[in-house]
């Protein structure tokens, strides 16, 4: 490290860095100056022309984005200057586009370092650049080029050196990003097998911890009938009613840990994808619905031929929660109205579930899809308040998306989306 920054303080003259970031200014400051060389800062391209005036330097390195001049503005009136052509000219830049190599080019840098730099890269740049400025390697002379790159013409100023440093650093760039491409597709993928054995952890887990809980659940819930069977007529009203508190709370818990463990099973079973028939399913849903309570006056629209990419099974439990939940929303309307269409949002297809029912008001609309979350009162319309969080992760594992619209006393209309 020493040897290197003596021989970096006897190159001679200084770098003069542009940037109009203090903090990344400081950063490149500190990093050269740690290693030898001298250097000069100024934070955009007039204040550097002023101080190359005062002082010519061996190197500039400028960042492409700056307000007043931009970096291929100071670029070019460096090399357009005969008392400044011979300076090597870096580029800080994100290399985004093609078109910033053409800029570069047009313009006549020397060098392109890709931002974030990496600091081993930055040095082994600015050490060529003075190498071949001391050993006298200057502009070969070649005539100005014209291109004609996205139906632009370009005036291309570069020499033949200039233009291979350019060549190289944009392969540099490349091969540099790639990596950390590479890197990030491990890491995913690493994180993604994480994501797995914990989901197949936490399937075991609920499973077992529901199981274990049903046990002496199921013997709360038996002592109770059996003592309400047996014993019945021997209580008092009071002494009853505990017995019966305890045997229905009993039961409501069975329900709970059983849908639970539907849930659990629901979210990591493996997708089928096939052509669903919608129109045909609802239809389907509907008359179980309209059986379960046939003096209800409920009038349905369902759209035909109305299918979606999806497995079957899965989407047959979304248009249940959808079509039940509308159905039991609305019953305290005398003329229910529900329907089940597709329109299009975001140039996309939306299935929907309407209802003119309770519906509910659109500030509480971000815990209407959470587990356990519910915006009506239990005992006015009964749940668990796991229906549309099971909808939910139903249509996140296909690809789509699910929301909701209402208001309150005015019905609402859930909305999903299929790949």
């Amino acid at each position: 490290m020493e040897i290197m920054k003596r021989e970096n303080a006897a190159a001679g003259g200084d770098i003069l860095i542009i940037e109009d970031s203090p903090t990344q200014a400081a950063q490149l400051q500190y990093i050269l100056e740690r290693h030898g060389f001298s250097v000069e800062a100024a934070t955009n391209g007039r204040e550097a022309l002023s101080r190359m005036a005062e002082k010519k330097p061996a190197l500039v390195i400028s960042d492409v984005i700056m307000p007043e001049m931009d970096g291929y503005e100071l670029c070019r009136r460096i090399k357009n200057d005969d008392r400044y052509r011979d300076i090597p000219v870096i580029l800080l830049t994100s290399l985004a586009e093609s078109l910033d190599v053409i800029r570069g080019l047009e313009c006549g840098a020397d060098n392109f370092i890709s931002k974030p730099y990496n600091e081993e890269y930055l040095l082994s740049r600015i050490n060529n650049m003075l190498m071949e400025r001391r050993s006298g390697g200057s502009a070969d002379g070649t005539d100005r080029l014209e291109i004609f790159f996205d139906c632009r013409k370009f005036q291309i100023t570069a020499d033949r050196r200039q233009i291979l440093h350019l060549l190289l650093s944009t392969y540099e760039a490349a091969i540099q990003k790639n990596r950390e491409l590479a890197r990030a597709r491990d890491e995913l993928n690493e994180l993604n097998a994480q994501m797995e054995t914990a989901n197949r952890e936490l399937e075991s887990f609920s499973y077992t911890v529901s199981h274990d809980l049903r046990s002496p659940l199921t013997n709360i819930h038996g002592y109770s009938q059996l003592l309400l069977t047996m014993y019945g007529d021997k209580f008092d009203g009071e002494h009853l009613t505990y017995i019966q508190t305890i045997y229905d709370e009993a039961e409501r818990m069975d329900q709970i840990i059983g849908t639970l463990l539907s849930f659990s099973r629901l979210i990591g079973s493996e997708i089928h994808q096939t052509r669903v028939d919608l129109s045909k399913m609802a239809d389907v849903i509907i008359a179980g619905l309209r059986m379960s309570r046939p003096e209800r006056r409920v009038t349905f629209t369902i759209a035909k031929d109305v299918t979606g990419n999806g497995d079957a099974r899965l989407l047959k439990v979304v248009l249940e929660n959808l079509l039940g939940n509308a159905w039991k929303y609305t019953g305290k309307k005398d003329e229910a109205v529900i329907e089940f269409g597709v329109t299009e949002k975001d140039g996309k297809p939306a299935y929907f579930v309407r209802d003119n029912g309770a519906g509910f008001d659109m500030e509480q609309a971000d815990k209407i899809f959470a587990p356990f979350q519910r915006l009506h009162d239990a005992d006015e319309f009964k749940g668990f308040g796991i229906g549309l969080a099971t909808v939910q992760r139903i249509i996140q594992r296909h690809g789509g998306r699910v929301w909701a619209e209402g208001e309150p006393g005015k019905g609402a209309v859930f909305y999903f989306t299929l790949p």
